[in-house]
């Protein structure tokens, strides 16, 4: 072998450098921390606990025993959510190429059934609990910071978490309401009424919660004003370029979103000018979208074998 026929070193470093980039973690938010909500959660169901089993030990109400006995199920809840953010912490290995985060559908899932169960013991009986109100209000706050986290990292075992806690405080709410306007009325139907409307708020709340976890083991697509997005930028692309698009698909894998997409380009462009257009494109998409895995495939405009793979089953063609 000539010494001009020899690999190049340097471009062997270059190749190796890019294939150890596809490995390193892409561009997302910090998302280390997210247990510590988690933590608020638990924190909150023991103090919810202490404070209702106190005012048991005080009044002796098996009312509010049951109340505090329902808190566990939070607590239990919460520790369901610290596994699953900390498992889905965990970066992309060898047998997950995609991560760890479809964790958190399975968190949502059970805090969904529990919230189900929840609804049902409300429609069945609802009892007083006036002195758990305290107890309510910190739910209520913990809810409310859990749910700013989930928008801020998309994370659904959070969102989950919130909602779970929110249960609380609408029965909570509910039962002071009610017994409030039977006193004020006299009507005792209004206390069971009541009940059963925050009984169906929370069952509207978990069947929510469960759908979106089905769907999102299913890898369903990202939402359609996403996905308009998406349309725009590559219709954008075809008018300015003399390129065309197909094979577009999307999905979402916990907190995270993947665009993948085909780009035909002229056949006599270079392999550098085609790969700058695809820096360009997906930088764009990513303007927009904001953190998102995107995967393109670059094929050329003139040979009939790139549009044989717009379907997940590529066609032979002969």
């Amino acid at each position: 072998m000539s010494a001009n026929a020899r690999p190049n070193d340097s471009a062997s470093s270059s190749i190796a450098e890019r294939i150890a980039m596809t490995h390193a973690a892409p561009y997302y938010p910090s998302r280390r921390s997210l247990a510590r909500f988690a933590w608020l959660s638990i924190v909150a169901a023991l103090l919810t606990i202490g404070l209702k089993g106190g005012a048991y030990a005080l009044t002796g109400s098996v009312g509010l025993l049951s109340d505090a006995l329902e808190s566990v199920v939070n607590l239990v809840a919460a520790v369901v959510a610290l596994i699953a953010l900390t498992v889905a912490h965990q970066g992309p290995d060898e047998e997950h190429a995609y991560g760890h985060e479809k964790a958190e559908y399975f968190s949502s899932g059970i805090e969904g059934g529990l919230i189900l169960l929840a609804a049902a013991s409300i429609a069945y009986a609802s009892v007083g609990r006036l002195i758990s109100t305290f107890a309510s209000l910190i739910n209520l706050g913990a809810a409310w910071r859990l749910r700013q986290a989930a928008k801020q990292y998309r994370s659904i075992t959070l969102e989950a978490d919130a909602k779970h806690l929110l249960t609380d405080v609408w029965t909570s709410a509910g039962v002071i309401i009610g017994v409030a306007g039977v006193a004020l009325t006299g009507w005792l139907w209004l206390d069971a009424v009541i009940a059963l409307a925050v009984a169906v708020n929370i069952v509207w709340a978990g069947l929510q919660l469960v759908r979106r976890s089905a769907l999102g083991l299913l890898d369903t697509a990202l939402p359609a004003a996403e996905r308009a997005t998406i349309g725009t930028v590559l219709d954008r692309y075809a008018q300015e370029q003399p390129v065309e698009f197909h094979a577009l698909r999307t999905r979402e894998s916990g907190t995270r979103r993947f665009v993948e997409v085909h780009v035909l380009v002229p056949g006599e462009w270079s392999v550098r000018r085609g790969h700058a257009l695809l820096e360009r494109f997906e930088r764009d998409l990513r303007a927009v979208l904001g953190p998102v895995t995107i995967l393109t495939h670059l094929e050329p405009l003139n040979d009939p074998a790139s549009f044989a793979d717009t379907d997940l089953d590529r066609v032979e063609v002969g």
